[in-house]
Order: structure tokens, then sequence, then C-alpha cells
């Protein structure tokens, strides 16, 4: 009976102190953003040991992404995606493979790296950009509709279907036999998903909205768009695939019905309420001893990885025929390491292909990485100014 009021207790500190960092974020005209991040890391094991189960707060906070994509995917209609379709799957595919390539390369050169393959895993972690700190950022700053905005969401929306390719291949990097079955087996699941989410969408979800906005029924409503939400993430999940690419897709299924704005309505306080948890739910991860011991290589690495990403993202949007304006902002905006490079790493470690230490090392250097964002992103009109290109 104790862990009850404990989880309850995290889960009130973890709201009440990251409602604190967002208003103090606030106050120094920051990102609120950045305020949930400082608020993990100083509530957090490796802070002040405020919070006694952080994963059940992480496990909250995976609640969180599925909202931030299920709006995405709500307010991201069909005909959106099919303007952005081709720098969607061919863009995102030459920038996954090009920052891999190029990161092999200097790992391999620099000796971070002993193999091949080790090099390829870094820069299959690498080549992730997160969709939560991006979308969240976005958000606040009233740019989804923009050009640029929805150019880095169509990148990032690709990259979360590249994950399950890429949890597929892991394993069975270091046996070329079964590479190709394990490619073949991860395309069809997502195919059959893809196939299945259409059918749904067409018919049945329209007529299940229908029923249930019949009954004038607020609370029925809401409960029915969470367990969809949530339902679908689900089986995402249970296919090797991301729970990010459930929740966008079941939002798509339900932007097509007359009830889409309803359901949007209904969805955002909660959306924005586990958020807060996802953010904070980062800064725990963050060992500060770990970074100063460090410091001077994490910076490095940084460095290397925003600017390095940022200089394979310009040239591959520009390739698409977009502006330089849009092109900047957009590198500015996906040059960070995302969340779901966490769990890339996690398998790694269980293969054995980075050290406990590197693990750690490497989770200090993506923290560090999605902390630095919005910075990025609020950097990047100051450029374009600098260049004389914003009218």
């Amino acid at each position: 009976m104790t862990a009850e009021p404990n989880f309850v207790l995290d889960l009130t500190l973890a709201l009440g102190a990251s409602a604190l960092g967002g208003y103090l974020a606030h106050r120094l005209k920051q990102p609120a953003l950045l305020g949930y991040l400082v608020t993990g890391l100083v509530i957090g094991p490796y802070g002040f040991g405020l919070q006694t189960d952080v994963e059940q707060i992480q496990a909250l906070a995976e609640v969180g992404i599925a909202f931030l994509l299920f709006t995405l995917g709500v307010e991201f209609s069909l005909g959106e995606l099919k303007r952005v379709r081709a720098i969607a799957l061919l863009g995102s595919f030459l920038q996954i493979g090009l920052t891999t390539l190029l990161v092999c390369g200097v790992s391999l050169l620099s000796g971070s790296a002993t193999s091949v393959l080790q090099g390829v895993f870094l820069g299959l972690v690498l080549s992730l950009s997160s969709t939560a700190v991006v979308l969240k950022t976005l958000t606040d700053r009233g740019e989804t509709s923009t050009v640029h905005g929805q150019v880095m969401l169509a990148l990032l929306i690709a990259q979360d279907l590249a994950l399950g390719l890429m949890m597929a291949v892991l394993p069975v990097l270091n046996q070329p036999n079964a590479l190709g079955p394990a490619l073949a087996q991860a395309t069809l699941k997502i195919l059959l998903f893809l196939a299945g989410a259409l059918v749904l969408g067409r018919g049945v979800v329209p007529r299940l909205m229908q029923h249930i906005a019949a009954t004038e029924s607020n609370e029925l409503f809401l409960l029915t768009v969470v367990a969809f939400c949530l339902g679908v993430a689900w089986v995402t999940s249970q296919l090797g695939l991301s729970i990010a690419m459930g929740a966008f897709v079941a939002g798509l299924m339900i932007s097509e019905i007359d009830y889409a704005d309803q359901a949007l309505g209904k969805i955002l306080p909660l959306r924005d309420t586990f958020a807060c948890l996802f953010f904070a739910s980062i800064g725990m991860l963050i060992d500060p001893s770990l970074l100063w011991s460090n410091l001077d290589h994490i910076l490095e690495l940084v460095t290397l990885i925003m600017v390095g990403k940022a200089l394979v993202i310009l040239p591959i949007v520009l390739g698409f025929g977009y502006s330089l304006k849009t092109a900047l902002k957009t590198s500015f905006g996906l040059n960070q390491i995302g969340e779901f490079s966490f769990v890339l790493a996690l398998v790694g470690l269980e293969m054995e292909l980075i050290s406990p230490q590197r693990y750690s090392l490497l989770l200090g250097t993506i923290a560090i990485s999605l902390m630095l964002t919005p910075l990025w992103i609020n950097l990047a009109p100051r450029v374009l100014d600098w260049l004389h290109l914003c009218p």
C-alpha cells in the first residue's frame, strides 16, 4: 500500500516542479520546455533525488509522446502529407543514410568505434531527431503550419517510421544472411499496419465517432478519443514500431472525420500535461557529475553532431526545391539527437556495441542536444536576418 502514495507524491512533485520551472523559464524569456528539462535534472536521481520512482514517471511520459503525435496527426491532414511526401520519403532516406555514413567514418577515424558495425550503430543512433521536442517548440511558436514546420515534421515522421526498420536491423547487423529477412519482415509489418489503418480510417472510425458524438456526452467522447489514440500506439509498439508512429496515424484517421476539431479540443489539455512529464523525464536522465567530469568531450560531441547534422540536412532540403530560408530553418531545427535514440542506445548496450560508460556519455550528449534545440530554432531567424534573407 506504500507504493501508491509514493507514486502520487512523485507525480505531484513532477507536475508541480515542472510548473515552477516553466514559469521561471517564461520569466527569463526562455522556452518553457527548457524549464521542464532543468526541473527534471534538479528533482531527479542525479539532482536532489526527490523522485523515488523515475521509471513510472517515464512510463507516463510515453503517454505524452503519444498525445503530442496524435494532435499532430489531427492537425496534419492527408492533403498536407501528400504535399511533402517526396521529402518525407526520399529526403529522410538520404538524411539517415548520409548521417550514418558520416558518423561511421568519423568514429572509425577518431577511434570512437573499433569496427564498422559499431560505426553504423552510432550513425543510426545519431541520425534520429526529436519529434517531441521539435513539435513542442514549433507549436509554442505557432509554426507547425509554416513551410519549414511542415518540412521538419515530414522528415521527423519518416524517421519515426524508419525506427521500426532500425530496431529490426540492429540485432542482425553482424549476420549478413539474416539482414534481408529482418528488413523484409519489418517492412511487411509496416505495410500491414498502414493498410489496416487505412481500412479502419475509411470505414469503422467515422461510424464509431458518429455514434459516440450522437450521445452528446463529452465524457464518453473524450474517453473514446484517448482509448483510440493509446490503443493504436500500443499496436505499433507490439509490432516493434514506434509509439509515436501509431499515435500519429491515429490522429490522421481522426483528421478525416467531421469531429476532428472536437477531438483536438478535448485532447489538448491532456497533451500539455503529459508532455511536460516527458521533458522532465529527459532531464532526470542527466548525471551532472558525469557531464562535468567529461564536459570537454561531451561538448565536442554535441558541437560535432549538431553542426554535422545541420550541414547534412541543409543541402537535402535545398535539393528538393525549397528556399534557402526554409532549408536553414529546417537544418537548425533537426540537428539534435532524438528521444528514440535512447531506445537504440539501450539495444546497443545489450548487444555490447558500446560500454556502460560510453552509454552514459551518449545519454548525456543526447540530453544536452535536446536542451539546446529550442535555442537553435530561436537562433535561425537571427541568422537569416544576418544573411539579409528575411523580409
